[in-house]
């Protein structure tokens, strides 16, 4: 079938008005041009689609059919058009994001509350997971942006930070001394999970110097490594900028180290061959305030 959408457009303005002439007028253009489309259309079809009178026309009974189907059609293409128009305007739509448990609750909260005051009708969904579990959301398409203990090398990612990170060892005794990194290797030892990206990275620091870290605890939620040095479990590995409550209130202390662990950052990433919609684009910009 060689049938445009527009002829189409116009078959179904001269059906639902059962005139040429209204439906030309409707739609500025002639009813010579109106005549054209019908018969161009007819002649596709090899059938008659009006009943055409001196003054009036009617629909034949495949006239009829034709009409029920294609008006359909046009209106959900109407409501597809009229639903991205909304969507680009952030009138509706969905901002969907991964991120590990430690960045939702330290980090994105106070992003996510800003954006819901200025787009309160676009709905939000957190997927809470690791770094490496996000990068596989991110590229099945699962999430439109994903926020990532740093570094991640991946070639079909766009990766920015956001904000620097300091990884310290805590426990609930006040110290003063400096300690020799061997010596923090063997305290007893609560860290995060082996397949996070933030633990990978303080075991390369470590396996730099010939050492490795065998916790006596591990767990998922930096919360508890926190509570846990808190009530005197052993020595947590933490990030500095999330524990400055237990930090400032003496909760737990910092240890000196002769060889700290190097800065770090996190940083959200989105897939490069990707266009990201307009709900996420209006987030990245939040993020950059």
């Amino acid at each position: 079938m060689n049938i445009k959408l527009g002829q189409y457009r116009i078959f179904n303005e001269a059906a639902s008005t059962l005139s040429f002439s209204k439906a030309a007028s409707n739609l500025y253009i002639s009813q010579s041009a109106v005549s054209q489309s019908i018969s161009a259309i007819e002649k596709e079809l090899e059938t008659t689609l009006f009943i055409r009178q001196s003054k009036s026309v009617s629909l034949t009974r495949e006239g009829e059919m034709l009409y029920k189907h294609i008006n359909q059609a046009l209106n959900l293409i109407t409501n597809a058009e009229n639903e991205i128009i909304n969507y680009c305007d952030l009138k509706k739509g969905e901002l969907v994001i991964g991120a590990s448990d430690t960045l939702c609750q330290y980090f994105l909260p106070p992003f996510l509350v800003k954006y819901h005051q200025r787009y309160p009708n676009i709905k939000m969904k957190v997927l809470n997971r690791t770094s490496f579990q996000t990068i596989e959301l991110l590229k099945s398409g699962q999430i439109d942006i994903g926020f990532l203990n740093l570094p991640i090398m991946d070639e079909s990612l766009h990766i920015a930070q956001c904000m620097k990170v300091h990884d310290i060892f805590v426990s609930s005794k006040r110290d003063d001394r400096v300690y020799k990194t061997k010596e923090i290797a063997e305290m007893p030892l609560i860290l995060l999970e082996k397949n996070s990206n933030s633990r990978t990275f303080v075991d390369n620091h470590f396996a730099k110097s010939g050492l490795l870290l065998d916790a006596n605890v591990e767990l998922g939620a930096h919360e508890l490594l926190i509570k846990m040095a808190q009530l005197d479990f052993g020595v947590s590995c933490v990030i500095k900028e999330f524990s400055k409550d237990y930090l400032e209130k003496g909760l737990v202390y910092e240890l000196k180290i002769e060889d700290p662990i190097p800065e770090r950052s996190i940083g959200y990433s989105y897939l490069k061959r990707r266009t990201l919609p307009a709900p996420t684009l209006k987030f990245l910009e939040l993020l950059k305030e």
